[in-house]
């Protein structure tokens, strides 16, 4: 059975970083439209999937990661342009014209008129200086790609602890299911045995009208806890990514190989706190963001300083004085221009003030995302800890609650206890069972919340040490 560890001697390799998503799909045409929804059914959906898998085909399915890795491309394209002012350019222009117009000639002997004119011109042009901002550029381009990454792994880590909540959420709706269960099949038999004591005459009618409230009182738990079991199913499908075939009924035959646990997660609030700055993308990627605003003040005063740009082409034209369009004059050309802007209306100064309130808003989202993952931290762990306790105050109580449901049951016997007391214990013990479920699951829950607060899980490991290991 394959889990998803927090020891440091798992693999590190179980959640793969995935940048391409890839989805197989079945080859063969169908003829029918039932044949057609059964090739669709996705292969893992009719045999146990384990943690390990279901966040893998997330990576690979999940809408939220698939958008995300769109956005990733698409601030690729933004880092090819940002880095096109350090390229030459290379520029073709063409012109052809005719005329019928009646030109009048200026004096006697002047050539005839062109009615037909063309020119064509290739020119290079290299930008040598631009007051910085071909320097700067190109660290905004480096700056944009490591942004993109980071917003990416965002949206990844993001990703999978909603698969791993909702692996969760499928485990305890199944534990629930069998708790529920139990508790019917306990006040079953309490009412077949009532049943029988009444057939005897030595217990009232009234104990078996109070089992028969007690097990229909019972019975829409159970009801209860199977559509949350084919909700949460429902819900941790979809954010793998795929489609539920019509041909399948409202319960999917989705069975899960991983347990609830409660498997030893050490963790150390200071040491948590400072791996959370160290390893959050998204603190990493305002960090980018302010080198960007910061890099835009450089670029905008580059306003103040001249521009050098060097060219060189080669151009052919038609003959000025003979209307054979075969008659080209052509030659190369090649040169350097500068511009220099003295004074533009205080446009170069409206942009530096732009970007340094920018740059200055920058340092402020730092400093209040900062904040925020201390608080997310300092809150997923005092969650944790609560779940953990809980679990601990949990462990003997099922068995004292058998124990009890047995002593009952025995004094009833021997006519020392009654019904009551039964019935009572049968509540306690499935109370004690579903409780334990939940603690189960709320533990599991709030150290993924915890892991995710704290950075780990991030880049797509399984394994990840313990916060208070360094």
């Amino acid at each position: 059975m394959m889990r998803l560890s927090t020891k440091s001697e798992a693999p590190a390799s179980a959640f793969p970083m995935i940048l391409a998503a890839a989805l197989l799909v079945t080859a063969a045409l169908p003829l029918t439209a039932a044949d057609n929804a059964t090739n669709n059914i996705p292969p893992w959906i009719s045999r146990p999937l384990s943690l390990t898998e279901a966040i893998n085909l997330a990576l690979k399915q999940n809408g939220n990661i698939l958008r995300g890795q769109s956005d990733l491309e698409a601030q690729y394209g933004v880092v090819i342009q940002t880095r096109a002012v350090v390229f030459p350019r290379l520029g073709v222009s063409g012109n052809y014209q005719t005329t019928s117009a009646t030109e009048v000639f200026p004096f006697p002997g002047a050539p005839p008129a062109q009615h037909q004119t063309w020119v064509a011109n290739i020119q290079v042009t290299q930008s040598i200086y631009e007051g910085g901002r071909i320097n700067s550029s190109l660290r905004s381009a480096r700056l944009t790609k490591e942004q993109a990454v980071l917003q990416y792994q965002t949206v990844i880590a993001d990703a999978v602890l909603q698969v791993r909540v909702a692996y969760y959420d499928v485990l305890s709706a199944a534990e629930q299911i069998l708790v529920q269960e139990a508790s019917v099949n306990l006040l079953t038999r309490e009412l077949e045995d009532q049943t029988r004591r009444y057939e005897a005459g030595t217990v009232p009618r009234f104990n078996v009208l109070q089992a028969e409230v007690q097990l229909a009182n019972a019975r829409p738990l159970l009801i209860q806890a199977r559509n949350r079991y084919r909700l949460a199913k429902d819900n941790l499908v979809n954010l793998l990514g795929y489609h539920v075939p019509a041909v399948i009924g409202e319960d999917l035959p989705l069975q899960l190989t991983d347990r609830l646990d409660a498997e030893p997660y050490p963790v150390d609030l200071a040491v948590a706190v400072g791996k959370a700055l160290e390893n959050r993308p998204e603190l990493a990627a305002l960090r980018k963001a302010e080198g960007l605003r910061k890099e835009g003040v450089i670029y905008a005063r580059g306003g103040y300083k001249p521009s050098l740009e060097a060219f060189a082409g080669y151009g052919a034209r038609n003959s000025s004085f003979n209307n054979d369009l075969a008659r080209e004059v052509s030659g190369y050309t090649i040169g350097a221009q500068v511009n220099w802007n003295i004074f533009d209306g205080f446009l170069t100064k409206g942009r530096v003030d732009q970007a340094k309130a920018l740059y200055q808003g920058s340092k402020v989202d730092v400093d209040n995302e900062t904040r925020s993952i201390e608080l997310e931290v300092r809150t997923a762990y005092s969650n944790f800890i609560e779940a953990r306790e809980t679990l601990e105050s949990q462990k003997k109580v099922q068995e004292q609650a058998e124990e009890a449901l047995r002593l009952a049951r025995a004094r009833s016997e021997a006519g020392t206890g009654t019904q009551l007391d039964v019935i009572n214990a049968e509540t306690s013990l499935t109370q004690a069972r579903s409780t334990q479920v939940q603690a189960l699951h709320d533990y599991d829950v709030a150290r993924a919340r915890l892991e995710r607060a704290i950075g780990l899980n991030t880049f797509g490991q399984a394994s990840t040490q313990p916060p208070n290991q360094k």
